[in-house]
């Protein structure tokens, strides 16, 4: 999906005469993708010369472009700092990431726990990189 379609389905959405956040088609994942460790070598902040020689992970390069071409929304989130935006930028473009969004500044440290108004669901990357596969899980949420 071109970055003008994304656009296109991202429009301000208005409900009852207020503007709301837009809400993607079932079919459209928007996948926020970590950098560092998850599709190529785990590189700290603390040492940005190496981010431009980072071995990638040859699965996440196929698996996050297959997604790409069936029409999903490819962001990389990061803790990559504004500082590294262009290193990361010539790092992806030198690999053929295909994405539309690069977002910098992720906290650092894991642990995270996301709340949001959008359904969220999260995968823990473990060494592969595939097509998602649908399992039974307990999670926490706040009180009904």
């Amino acid at each position: 999906m071109k970055k003008e379609e994304v656009e296109k389905i991202l429009k301000i959405k208005v409900e009852q005469g207020e503007k709301v956040s837009p809400i993607l088609p079932e079919d459209v994942k928007n996948y926020l993708i970590d950098i560092d460790g998850t599709i190529c070598d785990d590189i700290p902040n603390e040492e940005p010369e190496r981010m431009l020689t980072a071995k990638i992970y040859p699965d996440a390069l196929k698996t996050v472009n297959k997604w790409y071409d069936e029409g999903h929304i490819i962001c990389f989130f990061t803790s990559r700092t504004e500082a590294h935006r262009e290193y990361t930028q010539r790092w992806l473009k030198k690999h053929g990431f295909k994405y539309h969004s690069l977002l910098m500044g992720k906290p650092r440290g894991g642990n995270y726990h996301w709340i949001d108004n959008h359904i969220v669901k999260a995968t823990r990357y473990k060494g592969k990189f595939t097509d998602l596969v649908e399992k039974e899980v307990t999670i926490e949420v706040f009180k009904e």
